[in-house]
C-alpha cells in the first residue's frame, strides 16, 4: 500500500478536500488523483452524503426538513445520518481510495474528539465546527494514512451531531493549517454580477461581494466555509471548482486558471464585479 510524504500534515504540504455529493461512481477520476496526491504530500478527504441520506429518510418515512441550507435534523434524522456517513458512505469511500492504492483510514469528526460543535439554534441536532482536536488526525498522516472525514461532530454536551461537509473540511483545515482547502461542488466557481466566473480573490472582497448581494444563495454558505478554512498567516488557498472536471485536482494545485481561489487579505473593487 503506497503511503502518503509529508509528516505533521500542518504547513506548506497539508490539503483538504471536501467532495461533492455524487455517488462513487461519478467521481472516480477525482478518487484517482487524490491517490496519485496522496504519494507525494498529506492529504484529509472530507465527504458528504446528504442525497443518500436523504434517500434512506424517505424510505423510512422520516420526513425531510431544511432551512437555510441545513437539514433540520432530529433523535431519528440523526440516528440515519449518522449510519448513512459514518458506515454506508464512509467505507465505500475507504475502500475506493484503497483500491486505488491509498492508505485511507474512515473516521468521523467524533473519533479522538476530532471536531466540536456548537449547536446552530433551530436546527435541532446539527452544529458549526466551534473547535478542532489535530492531535489525533495528525497521528493518522504522520503515519503515512489519509483520513476520510464523516461530517459529524460532538457539541458542548457531548451529544453526536450533524455537521455540514463543508464547514467540517473548512474547520479541519484552519485547525490543521493546511495550505489548501479544496471544495469541490457542481458549479465552476463563484461569479460576478456579469456572470463571468471570478478565477481568484482576496477575502475581504468575497465579504463585499456577500454583503452586496453578488454571491447569493448556496454559494453563500461555501464561500463562508472557504474564509473558515483559511488559517491566518499561513499563505493558504481556498478553492472552489467543479468536481466533474477531468483533471480538477492536478489542475488547482498547479495553479491553473480554474475555479475560484479565495486567499487572506484586502483588494479594491474588482471590475465587472459588483
Amino acid at each position: 500500500m503506497t503511503r502518503s510524504r509529508g509528516g505533521g500534515g500542518a504547513g506548506a504540504g497539508l490539503v483538504v478536500v471536501k467532495l461533492g455529493g455524487t455517488t462513487i461512481a461519478g467521481q472516480e477520476h477525482v478518487l484517482d488523483q487524490l491517490a496519485e496526491l496522496a504519494r507525494t504530500r498529506p492529504v484529509i478527504v472530507v465527504h458528504g452524503g446528504g442525497a443518500r441520506v436523504t434517500a434512506w429518510l424517505d424510505r423510512l418515512g422520516v420526513p425531510t426538513r431544511f432551512e437555510d441550507g441545513l437539514r433540520v435534523t432530529d433523535e431519528a434524522g440523526l440516528e440515519v445520518a449518522a449510519a448513512v456517513l459514518r458506515g454506508a458512505a464512509n467505507v465505500e469511500l475507504v475502500a475506493a481510495l484503497r483500491a486505488r492504492g491509498c492508505d485511507a483510514v474512515g473516521v468521523s469528526g467524533v473519533d479522538g474528539g476530532l471536531l466540536t460543535g456548537r449547536r446552530v439554534a433551530g436546527k435541532g441536532l446539527v452544529a458549526t465546527i466551534a473547535d478542532v482536536r489535530p492531535d489525533f488526525v495528525r497521528l493518522l498522516l504522520e503515519a503515512g494514512h489519509v483520513p476520510v472525514v464523516a461530517p459529524l461532530a460532538l457539541d458542548e454536551h457531548a451529544t453526536v451531531c450533524n455537521v455540514n461537509a463543508d464547514d467540517a473540511a473548512a474547520g479541519l483545515a484552519r485547525g490543521l493549517g493546511a495550505r489548501y482547502l479544496v471544495l469541490l461542488t457542481d458549479v465552476d466557481g463563484v461569479h460576478g454580477i456579469d456572470g463571468v466566473r471570478i478565477p481568484r480573490m482576496v477575502a475581504d472582497e468575497a465579504e463585499r461581494l456577500i454583503a452586496t448581494g453578488v454571491i447569493g444563495g448556496g454559494m453563500i454558505p461555501k464561500v463562508r466555509a472557504a474564509l473558515r478554512g483559511l488559517a491566518p498567516d499561513t499563505g493558504a488557498s481556498a478553492i472552489i471548482a467543479d468536481g466533474s472536471d477531468p483533471d480538477v485536482l492536478r489542475m488547482l494545485l498547479a495553479d491553473a486558471d480554474l475555479g475560484t481561489r479565495i486567499v487572506a487579505g484586502d483588494a479594491p473593487a474588482r471590475q465587472g464585479a459588483a
